[in-house]
């Protein structure tokens, strides 16, 4: 028997996907034995092979395409989890907390869902989701607001996201990427990464990029990441982002797509970016601090709790603010000095807070406290 099954919504590798990843040899060797149910192609599937975890085939699309309805997905994971009897169910996302929590509960299968969203709940989602012995939110943030919106506050554990201290580090810039470029070495450097889309607020990064080169016209930028949305309002999004790419910002705005060199590219950068209008945690701000690499981000969700205002390891500012965000650029491309104490005191933040394995012990304490929930399958 396994003892946990893992849901998992996406085929690719966002935040969610990489932070489930990176607990999973940690629960491995305290015992555990795991499975992942997840789409039977893409990143995420070649990834679990690559580290010789079962892949459990689950695919939520028809052969033309179409997603299969909620009802029809109920009754599949039933059967694959009546198939299976784990011990325990673990839902990486809402959504897919949303969709098994009728059926765990049916089966009197302790389980745990992932808050890692902030979006607002029907009353049906609500009912779905407060069907799981126990709910996992990435922030204080996460849990107030859907607290507020109906989910039972009694179930709700927050769990910080960890990060590889060892993987993601200060180290010296080799220059790589802006030799990839086709850059001086001299040019200051600022990122931003992530999924295109409008909650990353890429847009809002552009234009204070179009004003900070009315100042400094030697900076470039690298957008890291891509859209994944096929709706009409995120394909539009990303082409009026690339779009502005003009004037004073011609030739200096470089959209790299997805990366797998995250952690390298990290120590190349002057400055890192997050111009984020909403963020349950933000992982990538966790591989920043563990980086030792200056921070501006915006002042939402989860980002206050990895740069609260007391730890002094980031500067932030409101969201949907060119004018903070562009004055907040500048000011730490100014200041050499500010920059290293803003990088010393993020890692520092990191190594108290956020290291994987502080991640993984919560993680292993709310898997045995939820198996012994229930008796599942009826047994």
């Amino acid at each position: 028997m396994v003892d946990v099954l893992l849901l998992c919504e996406y085929a690719t590798l966002s935040g969610g996907e990489r932070s489930m990843l990176s607990t999973l040899a940690g629960v491995r060797n305290a015992g555990f034995t795991l499975a992942i149910i997840a789409q039977p192609e893409g990143p995420l599937a070649e990834t679990l092979r690559g580290m010789d975890i079962e892949l459990v085939p689950f695919d939520t699309f028809d052969a033309a395409g179409e997603r299969l309805s909620q009802g029809r997905l109920r009754e599949r994971l039933s059967g694959l989890l009546r198939r299976r009897r784990p011990k325990l169910l673990h839902a990486n996302s809402l959504s897919m907390g949303r969709l098994s929590g009728p059926v765990a509960g049916e089966l009197g299968l302790p389980s745990i869902a992932h808050l890692r969203d902030i979006i607002r709940l029907s009353r049906r989602a609500v009912e779905d989701l407060n069907r799981h012995s126990r709910l996992l939110a990435v922030s204080r943030a996460t849990k107030d607001f859907h607290v507020a919106g109906g989910l039972a506050a009694e179930k709700i554990h927050v769990l910080y996201n960890g990060v590889d201290l060892d993987e993601f580090r200060p180290r010296p810039a080799s220059g790589y990427l802006h030799r990839e470029l086709g850059l001086p070495a001299h040019v200051p450097l600022i990122g931003t990464i992530g999924q295109i889309c409008l909650r990353k607020a890429q847009d809002v990064l552009a234009r204070a990029a179009a004003i900070v080169a009315d100042e400094l016209p030697e900076v470039h930028y690298v957008f890291v990441g891509e859209r994944f949305s096929r709706k009409a309002e995120s394909r539009r999004f990303e082409a009026e982002l690339r779009a502005a790419a003009v004037g004073n910002l011609a030739g200096r705005l470089h959209f790299l797509g997805v990366r797998n060199d995250v952690a390298e590219i990290l120590n190349e950068l002057t400055l890192l970016v997050h111009p984020a209008r909403q963020e349950p945690l933000g992982r990538v701000l966790l591989e920043a601090a563990a980086s030792g690499v200056a921070v501006t981000a915006t002042s939402v969700g989860g980002a206050c709790e990895i740069f609260p205002p007391s730890s002094n390891c980031a500067l932030l500012v409101p969201p949907d603010d060119v004018e903070a965000l562009s004055a907040a650029i500048l000011e730490l491309l100014a200041d050499r000095p500010l920059r290293s104490r803003l990088a010393a005191a993020a890692r520092r933040r990191a190594e108290e807070v956020f290291d994987v394995g502080r991640a993984v012990e919560g993680l292993i304490a709310h898997y045995v406290a939820t198996s012994v929930d229930r008796t599942p399958y009826g047994s």
